[in-house]
């Protein structure tokens, strides 16, 4: 027989509900990631919620009643905790990244105060085309592990070493560390990147959408950069800009 919730006053249920709000995934370490393709990525989840009316769907397709930690929820009560204006039917529970700042090795990514979740979820996306793995975002940026933000990573959120931390512990760090820091910064000694030289260890830091770089990393980084722009705009989106920055820098990388 099929386990299924049918009350809004099941203990589950109402933890699911309040998965949307950041202070609940902090409190359980978990989040939601919502749609089929996540039962293509070889990740081990905490459990499977289903609507009923899909359950059909997804048993024949891949079998989701093997599975001990499936649970089935009324098409009502899914529709409720749902993100998805039109919902597949299924969602996951992950456990969240708790790696420290300690366990990052090789090039980083920075994240100054990052408000919007469209931009951090193409980051992400972007970082993971680019080959580079590690991503800090200074403590008052968005929550990546909202779900817009998961679900614009595309699955990427889990193939990322993800932290946060205060600019003043992010900067000990990668002083500690012997990090090239680049602030991408209009600056009065800015250099094009073309002109950056890379070390062994690199952090590039970008800013919050419509301030940029906090003053602080800027004056505590080694070299501000900016990206050249050859038409009548002032400036690029966030996302663009660190997807342009990223693959020339690992244009750089190649040839070390």
């Amino acid at each position: 027989m099929r386990d299924v919730i049918a009350s809004p006053d099941n203990k589950f249920y109402k933890l699911l509900k309040k998965l949307d709000k950041k202070k609940y995934r902090d409190e359980n370490s978990i989040f939601k990631a919502e749609g089929e393709k996540f039962l293509n990525e070889n990740i081990n989840f905490n459990k499977i919620i289903v609507k009923e009316s899909k359950f059909d769907y997804f048993d024949e397709k891949y079998e989701i009643s093997k599975h001990d930690n499936l649970t089935i929820l009324k098409d009502n009560l899914f529709d409720e905790v749902s993100t998805q204006e039109n919902s597949q039917g299924i969602i996951f529970l992950y456990s969240k990244n708790l790696n420290t700042i300690e366990d990052i090795q090789g090039d980083v990514v920075i994240l100054d105060d990052i408000q919007d979740p469209g931009n951090a979820g193409t980051i992400i996306r972007t970082m993971i085309a680019a080959n580079f793995q590690n991503l800090i975002l200074t403590k008052g940026s968005v929550d990546v592990y909202n779900p817009k933000t998961v679900r614009a990573t595309m699955s990427g959120i889990f193939k990322l070493n993800i932290i946060y931390e205060t600019p003043e512990n992010i900067v000990k760090f990668l002083n500690n560390k012997n990090y090239l820091k680049i602030a991408t910064a209009l600056h009065e000694d800015s250099i094009s990147y073309e002109k950056i030289e890379l070390q062994e260890n690199n952090a590039f830091i970008f800013g919050h959408e419509g301030g940029g770089v906090s003053e602080y990393l800027i004056k505590n980084s080694d070299i501000k950069a900016i990206i050249p722009i050859y038409g009548n705009i002032e400036s690029l989106n966030v996302s663009v800009a660190t997807g342009i920055f990223l693959y020339k820098m690992r244009e750089k990388l190649g040839s070390l």
